[in-house]
């Protein structure tokens, strides 16, 4: 070893090298918490102020986002080829109005009544079209059928021909008449067989019975000229609607399918027609799942806030003190949900279930912190001394429990989940709140 370097350690004068002290020591957040038991009036009127701040702020920026295409980023390659394909054949933003009633008669005149309703309300649906019916089918209807089935029916209308025009120029219980009476003067002549009348008649003299036993019948006159009995689907049209959704409300198509069911209900399409009109799709059946959350709330809200005091009594046996750390919780969340809204602008299906996170495990932070003060407040009656040893014995405990959790929620900020990450990231501020916001909330019990 050279003198230069055995200089230093052999003269006691000389100055030791300062070692390097950690940003923060355990000791200095001990001592900053200690100091909190007398700016406790200055920390509530601060919290207080805050609070209202927040709750303003909530309530004039709160918004939802309820569209579930938007919970994954579209920046992703596959999900561009998905967007393309969605605007393309735009199937997931339907709804399907299914119009039932007892003859196919009765069915397509339901169906073109409210569909020409509706067509005009461009405030809630951007198009209507009537599926497999509509001015189109009614002029090209045969075009779609097998070409043996097409040659089946020209024969059968050309068989009823004579029927037919005499039906077409009398349309009424005296042109029936009329052509019952050909009719069976075929089957004099022999040009009719007498076996193929049998079910027009029973048709006929159902209708007829139905009509005397029970005031009202119906009567299908595509059922008889056919050679069999109509199934459902004959009786059943379908109407495409496109509505104009509302992804701020917790029902997106809502006015859509209220408007729907209203018009039904102004053409009276059950007395009249006596048909039924049911909705289906992609934006009926999310708005029953968006109600479901709505079902309930309040109750659902009171249990928890229930639950929540049942929890602190067993933990804190103390009214002051449960009541503290309840104000304290809602504090926090008025802060944690303004904070929120500043960050993401509009909260998703995902990301507003931060409110449960931040009740489940917000809450903890006050129950530790308070259960230290009540067991140091056991020991002694000064309430300042009980505040500092609960602040310093809790301190580094509940900062890492603190840091963690947030932590823990913080990592999912990389993910392309765009529902999972906007989570995360309200949610691990909210726990940094919780423990800010958790150390000054006992008072004198």
């Amino acid at each position: 070893m050279t003198g230069e370097n055995i200089t230093p350690m052999l003269n006691p004068s000389a100055e030791p090298t300062p070692a390097k002290r950690p940003l923060l020591s355990r000791q200095l957040l001990t001592d900053g918490l200690r100091r909190l038991p007398a700016l406790i009036p200055d920390l509530l009127l601060i919290a207080l102020i805050l609070a209202i701040g927040a709750g303003f702020y909530t309530a004039r920026n709160f918004a939802i986002n309820t569209d579930i295409n938007t919970l994954i980023s579209s920046n992703l390659d596959w999900r561009k080829r998905d967007n393309q394909f969605g605007e393309a054949f735009d199937r997931d933003r339907t709804i399907l109005a299914v119009v039932e009633a007892p003859t196919p008669e009765l069915t397509g005149a339901a169906s073109k009544a409210l569909a020409q309703k509706l067509s005009d309300d461009t405030r809630n649906f951007e198009s209507v079209q009537q599926l497999g019916s509509g001015e189109f089918f009614e002029k090209n209807g045969l075009l779609f059928l097998p070409l043996a089935e097409v040659g089946r029916l020209t024969g059968q209308f050309e068989k009823a021909a004579p029927l037919i025009e005499i039906m077409a120029g009398d349309p009424s219980i005296r042109g029936l008449t009329g052509a019952l009476e050909t009719g069976l003067a075929g089957v004099k002549r022999g040009k009719v067989n007498l076996d193929s009348t049998e079910r027009p008649f029973n048709l006929i003299a159902q209708t007829v019975e139905n009509v005397l036993n029970t005031g009202s019948a119906t009567f299908s006159w595509r059922e008889l000229t056919s050679d069999k009995p109509l199934s459902d689907s004959d009786r059943r049209a379908f109407i495409e609607f496109k509505p104009i959704l509302d992804f701020n409300a917790l029902e997106p198509g809502k006015d859509a399918t209220d408007a729907i069911r209203q018009a039904a209900s102004d053409l009276n399409l059950a007395g009249e027609y006596r048909a039924r009109v049911r909705l289906t799709g992609p934006v009926p059946i999310a708005n029953e799942e968006f109600a479901t959350v709505a079902d309930g709330a309040v109750v659902n809200g009171i249990g928890t806030v229930l639950v929540v005091l049942f929890i602190l009594w067993m933990a804190l046996r103390s009214p002051k003190i449960i009541f503290a750390v309840f104000v304290n919780l809602f504090i926090g969340l008025s802060i944690t949900t303004a904070a929120g809204l500043m960050m993401v602008g509009s909260l998703n299906l995902l990301s507003i279930a931060f409110a449960v996170l931040f009740v489940g495990l917000g809450v903890d932070f006050g129950i530790q912190y308070s259960v230290r003060y009540r067991s140091e407040r056991f020991k002694g009656d000064d309430l300042r001394a009980a505040l500092v040893q609960a602040a310093e014995r809790s301190a580094v405990p509940l900062s890492l429990a603190a840091m963690a959790t947030a932590a823990g929620f913080l990592s999912f900020l990389p993910t392309d989940y765009k529902g999972i990450s906007e989570l995360g990231e309200i949610a691990g501020v909210g726990m940094l709140v919780a423990f800010v916001s958790a150390s000054p909330c006992c008072r004198r019990c």
